[in-house]
């Protein structure tokens, strides 16, 4: 959802900001006025591509900033909105252009690039203007409109099929591999029996290197390690108590002896014995490890040359030992695929028969839930295109089998919305036979009929009303408010119809001079009045104020 969008330098808007309701916010004002740069504002905010024309004249550049939030409407048009998180910071977007074309983009104030941008925001707007029809003219969309109205209905048979999918690519992934290694050649084959022999004939185990590399030192520096330990024995214990530990006990019972007389000595008695008990400890840890300690020149020897023979293998094969295993594996399959090639390629084609067959039939499923959802969908549709005055024209869902060659993660036939403009008539691509006009109300009817299953959760209509006027005018106004249940709806009119179902109303005018500027205000009470009967009849008579209250009544 849109919370603020903040324009500064774009066409002739010199700085505007807009802020629209969570329901129905209409956008009106004379032809010319700049309606269109604001559309070019929010073109940028979702990461479309920019350009240097767009930079008001005489400006060094241009700034759009917006804040965004993840999730749906609120309950009111002046409630607080909160992001996908629950906080009510919101997604910060700013979109900065240079008079020489070049853009930067931040997200909460984090560089990206505009690929970026386009992600993070683009789904959560959909601008439904006349020139901005493609994902409905786009054949690709389609299926995706369907399923998100089918819901669980789609879902799960998809996710099955998807499933199945990815299987059968696995499968047919594990035929191609086996086909290649049964297909090597002599040189790859005699590369392979060399390197399994190689690493065979050292036969390294699992963290055998790690543990010979903590042992080796031990061993290599056995007689410094015991002189060491012996000479750390002797200064705490002695041989005739001369050591540390013996010092510390009479201190300690030195100490003792005064301690009823002053008790701070007691409690330092007391300290003193317990130093004397760790010193004890770690006098007797000593003396183990330098009698344990054993110098044997023959194990010494047969640990440098085993740690010699893994350290060879690193050297051809390695860096690492888990590189020489990686190795030793791939080459062991080599040699396996290629002495057992005709029960491998014969197993791999099984696995791969029972996986396509499960696809098939995950794709004869996904098709049926398809097929089944589609004409409810499409009625749905029509009937909305019916309250737009619409006449008899209607949605149709035409499915086309697809070859296996063309079957993809999502699909194993297409669908594609076909436009009947009345009753009896061929239904052909809306693309070939439907207006400009004809394909906005299609796509109104289409955004009423998904509600809450539709992705975007802001809505800009521009030119949504080209052609339209008296009882369409009407009904065009009520679907718009039903459509603003579910979502935010912005619209861009010329119709009064519509402007009075708005929550919020913003007037574009432009001011005169030299470099005119095009200017942005919430009309309220008798200015708002003053602009329904402008809409109405051009100016502001006695007669069009009387009906514009009536209407906004």
């Amino acid at each position: 959802m849109l919370d603020e969008l903040h324009v500064r330098n774009i066409a002739l808007i010199e700085d505007a900001v807009f802020r629209p309701a969570s329901g129905l916010t209409v956008l009106t004002g004379e032809t010319g006025a700049g309606k269109t740069a604001l559309i070019s504002a929010l073109k940028l905010i979702m990461g479309e591509r920019s350009d240097a024309s767009m930079v008001r004249d005489g400006c060094e550049g241009a700034v759009v900033e917006a804040r965004l939030f993840a999730d749906g409407a609120a309950d009111g048009p002046d409630d607080a909105c909160l992001s996908a998180d629950g906080s009510d910071e919101g997604m910060v977007v700013v979109r900065r252009l240079g008079a020489d074309g070049r853009s930067r983009c931040r997200i909460d104030g984090s560089m990206v690039a505009n690929k970026q941008l386009a992600a993070a925001v683009g789904p959560l707007i959909d601008l439904c203007g006349q020139h901005e029809h493609q994902r409905l003219l786009s054949p690709v969309s389609h299926l995706a409109m369907l399923d998100a109205w089918a819901g669980d209905a789609v879902a799960s048979a998809l996710e099955e099929y998807s499933a199945a999918f990815r299987r059968a690519e696995d499968a047919a992934s594990a035929l191609d591999h086996v086909v290649s290694a049964a297909q090597a050649s002599s040189a790859v084959l005699d590369e392979a029996r060399f390197v399994l022999a190689r690493i065979d004939e050292v036969a390294p185990s699992e963290g055998e290197y790690e543990e010979l590399m903590a042992r080796l030192p031990r061993i290599e520096h056995a007689e410094s390690l015991a002189q060491a330990a012996n000479v750390a024995y002797a200064a705490l214990a002695g041989e005739s108590g001369e050591g540390a530990l013996g010092l510390v006990n009479a201190a300690a019972s030195a100490l003792d002896g005064v301690s009823g007389v002053d008790a701070d000595l007691g409690a330092a008695a007391r300290s003193l014995r317990e130093t004397s008990f760790v010193l004890e400890d770690i006098a007797r840890d000593m003396r183990s490890y330098r009698d344990e300690v054993e110098f044997d020149p023959e194990e010494l020897a047969r640990l440098q040359e085993r740690a010699g023979a893994l350290q060879g293998l690193m050297r051809s094969f390695g860096p690492t030992m888990d590189d020489v295993f990686a190795k030793r594996a791939q080459a062991a399959e080599t040699v396996r695929l290629a002495d057992d090639s005709d029960s491998a390629i014969e197993q791999a084609q099984k696995a791969l028969a029972e996986s396509e067959a499960e696809l098939a039939r995950a794709a004869s499923a996904l098709d049926a839930a398809r097929r089944a959802a589609a004409p409810l969908f499409a009625d749905a549709v029509s009937g909305q295109m019916a309250r737009l005055e619409m006449g008899s024209a209607s949605l149709v869902c035409e499915f086309t089998d697809l070859p296996r060659e063309q079957w993809s993660r999502v699909r194993s036939s297409a669908m594609e919305f076909l436009y009947r403009p009345g009753a009896g008539m061929q239904a052909r691509p809306l693309a070939r036979i439907a207006s400009g006009g004809e394909v906005s109300r299609v796509m109104l009817a289409c955004k009423v009929v998904l509600g809450a299953s539709d992705h975007s959760d802001t809505l800009v209509f521009d030119e949504v009303d080209a052609g339209v006027g008296g009882a369409t005018a009407v009904a065009l106004a009520d679907v718009l408010a039903d459509l603003s249940l579910t979502h935010q709806v912005i619209v861009v009119t010329h119709l009064a119809q519509v402007a009075v179902r708005a929550q919020r109303h913003y007037l574009v005018s432009k001011t005169g001079g030299d470099v005119p500027v095009t200017e942005l205000s919430v009309l309220e009470g008798s200015a708002r009045v003053m602009e329904v009967a402008r809409m109405l009849s051009g100016d502001a008579t006695e007669a069009s104020l009387a009906h514009a209250r009536e209407m906004l009544a």
